[in-house]
């Protein structure tokens, strides 16, 4: 897989990869189902205790309960983004937040399932976490005040921007093939994307629907649309 091209100096800001490391949603354990992940190396592997650098004592000695793939067991959250680093993919998501809207935590965690190589928020700094299941402390995350911002910052990056909207004038995803270097830019909740992306972006593209809603919902749209591109352009070797 090719690596992402990474980032030029800019007046956008990027977040370090989250610090928070309390217990998230999935690694609660209820009790009423088994816990998630592994336990103590030395119970679940035995033999002696490795001593690569990437493997976390603290999770050596104590279990992995994390909501990582089982390859990523025992290893720090450092060496874990380091590793997804290798083989980012070369589009980018970005996601307007003018209002606090719950499925940003969604788009961002389906990001990390496809290996997107940025998560950019436009609009408030602040958004609501709880449906990223603690992935965006596996991804990479920039905020953008305005989309002139974003729009500018992809320029100098070298990537298309694609709006995801059925407003007049898009084309079909289906009948299109994404660009390999591209931000996808998704909408709010409701409203889809502000006239300000639509005006910005190089290419709007909307999913065909056949029922009697108007649209989708936001988190699901950027899950389908983050599919095609990797339907077009990765290399499914690699997937776990």
């Amino acid at each position: 897989m090719t690596g992402p091209q990474r980032p030029q100096a800019d007046s956008s800001q990027q977040e370090s990869v989250q610090q928070d490391e309390g217990a998230g949603p999935t690694e609660w354990h209820t009790g009423i189902t088994p816990p998630v992940g592994v336990g103590p190396w030395a119970r679940e592997r035995g033999g002696p205790v490795p001593t690569d650098p990437r493997y976390d004592p603290q999770l050596l000695a104590e279990g992995d309960r994390r909501n990582v793939v089982d390859d990523y067991r025992y290893w720090s959250r450092e060496a874990i983004v380091a590793d997804l680093d290798t083989r980012r993919h070369r589009f980018h998501v970005a996601i307007e937040n003018w209002g606090h809207d719950a499925n940003i935590g969604t788009v961002v965690r389906t990001a990390n399932a496809f290996l997107a190589a940025e998560v950019h928020i436009v609009g408030r700094r602040r958004w609501n976490r709880r449906g990223a299941m603690v992935t965006d402390r596996y991804q990479h995350i920039r905020h953008h005040g305005t989309v002139a911002e974003l729009r500018a910052w992809a320029e100098g990056n070298g990537l298309a921007l694609v709006a995801v909207d059925n407003t007049p004038g898009a084309v079909r995803l289906e009948e299109t093939q994404l660009p390999r270097d591209c931000v996808l830019l998704f909408g709010q909740e409701g409203p889809g994307v502000s006239a300000d992306a639509v005006d910005a972006a190089d290419l709007t593209v909307s999913i065909a629907q056949f029922g009697s809603t108007r649209s989708i919902n936001a988190g699901v749209a950027a899950g389908v649309v983050m599919h095609a591109w990797i339907t077009a352009h990765a290399d499914l070797s690699q997937a776990w």
